[in-house]
């Protein structure tokens, strides 16, 4: 009696129309009723489902994010492990990859593609779901995928066409294989060929697995060569450069304004008066002391209030940091504001709200910080709301600020699978929001 690989997604080589059906079927059944089909898709498959349906994974939603950009993705690609052994990956997948139309992806052990290589024209339809050096196709984001689901199971596997979790990847299929460090055993990431129905015959699957066989012997002969070679001797070491401070302000009554000596606990007014420096440094202006007091104060103030507060301040930073006529920095000063900024600027909404640990200042009624805030609160909003990613409305709601956000809520209901083991209590806050009674204004 021969035993079927419950690893190959056809084990004949062929699609079969009655199998797409079938699968189509059982995937309905559970994203829209939760109905167990379980005896109609293999093992490796509905676990995978069920893992993306308890994830939030959207089955219809938006593409997975790109979490990696420009200069930030070639400098994590040149330090990842698996960078010295591309060309073995190139030699053995990419050089036939066009006349074979196949994609070939390489991600590291979190899901993030490095290198996405291989036929032109399927890259260039590909890249309409995100399927793009940067991305991130962990099963928990991107929902049952043959690079994700192999990295979540530890072990090579092919998904055909309507196994996937996701709709708008239904129309493609994929074979994958994790890869390890040959010496620690520490999962470095996969290799992955995607395409046609036919990249899920068993002969694909075969290839990818003696690719990583491959990749993992080069990787110990390596090691091997670097344990041989004399250690060099050390070059003379550089003039340290020293840390810009960074002042961190998220969540924080006080700022706190850490520097290589030791870590500053500001007062409130320090922290008021720093930060507002801090943003009119991002545009490469001062404050005058009449400007400042306007900023730091809802009534009218004095300047000589403000000279004195800021006279403390110099002395306490050092005039290194702040200077004077006009008031500004003049030296560089990173704050946790401008980190999520950035982010969010480039799109990484996922990081950006990592990052985001709390209102600015949140007990601060200095107009320009109520502004500062403000801004990046509506900033976070919009990009949460905008993307509509079940994993982040889940996370952004439990954010002070987005308690009693119907819209935040409503979304996140909308955006969540309706089998989602999260919907019955999205469900249950959302509706207290909207008995709750409202407060008239003024």
């Amino acid at each position: 009696m021969t035993t079927v690989n419950p690893w190959l997604a056809l084990p004949e080589g062929r699609p079969d129309p009655l199998l797409t059906r079938r699968l189509r079927a059982a995937h309905e059944a559970l994203v829209t009723r939760g109905a167990p089909a379980r005896d109609q898709v293999r093992a490796v498959v509905w676990d995978s489902w069920r893992r993306s349906l308890g994830s939030g994974v959207d089955p219809d939603g938006g593409a997975p994010p790109v979490e990696l950009l420009d200069d930030d993705l070639v400098a994590y690609r040149e330090a990842h492990p698996l960078a010295p052994v591309l060309p073995v990956i190139r030699r053995l997948l990419v050089a036939d990859a066009e006349a074979d139309q196949m994609i070939v992806a390489v991600t590291d052990a979190a899901g993030r593609m490095l290198w996405v290589e291989g036929d032109r024209r399927l890259r260039a339809r590909a890249e309409a779901m995100h399927f793009v050096e940067g991305s991130r196709w962990s099963e928990e984001v991107a929902g049952t995928n043959a690079p994700g689901t192999a990295l979540a199971v530890d072990h090579a596997v092919q998904i055909y066409g309507s196994e996937h979790y996701r709709r708008p990847v239904q129309p493609w299929s994929c074979s994958a294989a994790p890869v390890h460090d040959p010496v620690t055993g520490v999962l470095l990431g996969a290799i992955d060929v995607t395409g046609g129905d036919h990249v899920a015959s068993p002969q694909v699957l075969t290839l990818v697995r003696a690719t990583v066989a491959a990749v993992e012997s080069e990787l110990r002969w390596l090691h091997r060569e670097r344990l041989a070679r004399p250690a060099p001797r050390p070059p003379a070491p550089a003039p340290a450069r020293p840390l810009a401070p960074r002042l961190e302000v998220l969540g924080r009554e006080r700022a706190r304004l850490l520097r290589p000596q030791a870590a500053v606990e500001l007062s409130l007014r320090h922290s008021e008066l720093l930060l507002l420096l801090a943003e009119a440094g991002a545009s490469g202006t001062g404050r005058t002391a009449e400007q400042l007091a306007a900023e730091c104060h809802a009534g009218e103030a004095a300047p000589v209030t403000v000279r004195a507060e800021l006279s403390r301040l110099r002395r306490l930073v050092g005039p290194e940091l702040v200077g004077s006529r006009p008031y500004r920095l003049v030296g560089p000063l990173d704050t946790d504001l401008d980190a999520v900024r950035r982010l969010l600027a480039r799109g990484a909404v996922g990081p950006a709200l990592e990052r985001y640990l709390g209102a600015v200042l949140p007990r601060s009624t200095a107009p320009g910080v109520v502004r500062a805030r403000g801004r990046l609160t509506l900033s976070l909003r919009q990009a949460v709301l905008a993307g509509r990613r079940p994993e982040l409305l889940l996370r952004y709601s439990r954010l002070p600020e987005a308690q009693d956000d119907v819209a935040v809520w409503q979304t996140c209901l909308e955006s969540l699978p309706p089998g989602s083991p999260r919907r019955p209590a999205v469900a249950a806050h959302l509706h207290r929001l909207r008995r709750a009674p409202r407060v008239p204004l003024g």
